[in-house]
């Protein structure tokens, strides 16, 4: 540090005054309001048929951190470092009002220190304030059954829990499925999916403490972010065999030999999931505004829209391998394109993104058949990356170019659905708590393919556009007609298998007007329809609505070569 004297000050107490000194510059350092520059605004309603529940974070770099599309809580949480449900507090819109976030940050910064920005942006922009402190909440815990059915190991072999050897060579049309996975070290097991959806693990030489730490990293167990507690008081190690369904699998064709993981954890293993309440480190938000600070003026100099390609640099496609049995189409870091697998209709879907399938007519029969698979790359800026919303056109430019697309639109009438009041049966909700739905798999026991959404303080309106993408032909929210005002609380279970076959007709075309999804399910599982009367005293009824449609011209069945 470079000491200046100054000439008022007498050699005798220079010490003294360098050392006010530096307190008064510390002390100035510490409560400079943040200069940190950031672009906040609102995030865009979503225009395709994802209903855009989920923030998406790009990485540092270039000198930008961006976070897309995030509720309050998920820019809390990232900031901060806690899992969703750790941080409690805050008014009703937390969960609900959605922002864009583009913060200028050093070219070397770190997903640590942007966070450490984001933070301060928060304070700066929300007047966001916060604590941080520890609470009971409910936590898994493992806890000895009525009669151990595991067998006492040896301590020979191997050690840990592992998929089962045949999980790992599956036999095709063994079972359901394959999913892969990875750990943190970026190894890739591939599962194979049995009857009733089930996988299966082999545990060999493990501790009770071992085996509630391998549980977190077992696919479909969905026991929520905190550790699973080791209660059962068992020393030593133990061999056993697991084997459970994924909690999102749907039972095929009606036949639901599904078992849940804490099912299999009692049946299997003679122990039990219990809930328990444990002292858990939280973050209470204790203020905060909905509405931010306006942008400074120099924001759009300071971090100037990203610029994006009009079209791909360099674009390579090919018919699938017809022993591919996946399909998936994904955006990868770096301006990358990925479509493997995937049958040139919903490629064609991808380039347009209309809101329902009603709205994407005349696209050739064969394209809902003939699959290809697409590599291709944009050039885009450092710090810039592809989502479906901007890989959209060029995706159309690209099939313009290589398979003669040529569409047109056009208004026609469709059908739709409207939330309507039949005996409504809601409790009322606490105007200060938070609005959200959650959606989970139905307790075990339920029909097959059963979900249960979760709502609090939501209103109807807020309601129709959850219920965007429960079943077919609801791809399009419905609209809220109702009447019935103020914030509500509530649980929903419906069934995704029932009415399947009978929710459209023969033709594809959707219900006639008047007519709404109604047919239960054998094993008996409601409709998304019938739930809503039976439960809420809620109704769906058809309308019909004008609405711009896409209009496939033509569309030619092999590309022109790379």
């Amino acid at each position: 540090m470079n000491t200046v004297m100054n000439p008022k000050c007498p050699a005798s107490i220079l010490p003294i005054c360098v050392y006010l000194c530096a307190s008064v510059a510390i002390a100035f350092a510490q409560t400079e309001p943040a200069s940190d520059i950031a672009d906040i605004h609102l995030a865009a309603k979503p225009t395709g048929q994802n209903m855009n529940l989920f923030m998406r974070v790009d990485a540092p770099r270039g000198g930008r951190y961006e976070l897309r599309n995030g509720s309050m809580l998920d820019l809390v949480r990232t900031a901060y470092g806690f899992d969703m449900d750790k941080v409690l507090g805050g008014p009703s819109w937390l969960e609900m009002t959605r922002y864009d976030v583009t913060i200028k940050v050093p070219a070397n910064a770190t997903a640590d220190s942007a966070n450490l920005i984001l933070q301060s942006v928060l304070a700066e922009r929300f007047k966001l304030v916060t604590h941080k402190e520890t609470k009971p909440l409910p936590t898994w815990a493992l806890v000895p059954g009525k009669k151990v059915l595991m067998k006492e190991a040896n301590d020979d072999g191997d050690t840990g829990c592992h998929p089962h050897a045949e999980s790992e060579n599956p036999a095709p049309g063994s079972g359901g499925g394959r999913l892969m996975m990875s750990d943190a070290s970026g190894k890739v097991t591939i599962l194979s999916i049995g009857p009733g959806q089930t996988v299966q693990y082999q545990c060999h030489n493990v501790t009770m403490d071992a085996f509630t730490v391998a549980i977190r990293g077992m696919p479909g167990a969905q026991l929520g972010t905190n550790p699973v507690l080791n209660e059962t008081g068992m020393k030593g190690t133990w061999n056993f065999d697991l084997k459970y369904s994924l909690n999102f699998a749907i039972a095929a064709n009606g036949n639901d030999d599904r078992i849940s993981f804490p099912d299999a954890v009692e049946k299997q293993l003679g122990l039990k999931l219990e809930q328990h309440p444990n002292p858990t480190p939280v973050l209470m938000v204790d203020k905060v505004e909905e509405k931010p600070t306006p942008n400074p003026p120099d924001t759009a100099e300071a971090l100037p829209p990203l610029k994006m390609p009009a079209e791909f640099e360099v674009a390579d496609i090919k018919e699938t391998d017809p022993g591919t049995t996946f399909g998936r189409i994904q955006n990868q870091p770096g301006g990358r394109f990925i479509s493997t697998g995937m049958p040139l209709s919903s490629v064609v879907n991808n380039a347009l993104l209309p809101q329902s399938q009603d709205q994407l007519v005349g696209m050739p029969s064969w394209a809902n058949s003939a699959r290809f698979d697409f590599n291709a790359k944009a050039a885009v800026e450092p710090g810039a990356n592809l989502d479906p919303e901007t890989t959209a056109p060029l995706l159309l430019a690209l099939l313009k170019e290589r398979f003669g697309l040529k569409y047109h639109t056009e208004e026609r009438t469709l059908s739709g659905y409207a939330l309507v009041a039949a005996k409504p049966k809601m409790k009322k909700a606490d105007p200060e708590s938070r609005t959200h739905c959650t959606r989970a798999n139905a307790p075990p026991g339920s029909p097959p393919g059963s979900v249960m959404m979760t709502c609090q303080n939501i209103t109807m309106a807020q309601f129709a556009e959850q219920l965007r993408g429960t079943g077919p032909n609801m791809n399009v929210a419905p609209i809220d007609s109702t009447g019935i005002e103020g914030g509500w609380d509530f649980t929903l279970t419906w069934s995704q298998l029932a009415g399947r076959a009978v929710f459209r007709g023969p033709d594809g075309a959707p219900p006639p007007a008047g007519d709404a999804p109604a047919a239960s399910d054998p094993n008996g599982g409601f409709t998304i329809a019938e739930a809503l009367e039976k439960e809420l005293g809620l109704k769906l009824e058809t309308q019909k609505r004008t609405m711009p449609v896409y209009v496939i011209d033509h569309l030619e069945q092999k590309p022109t070569d790379n």
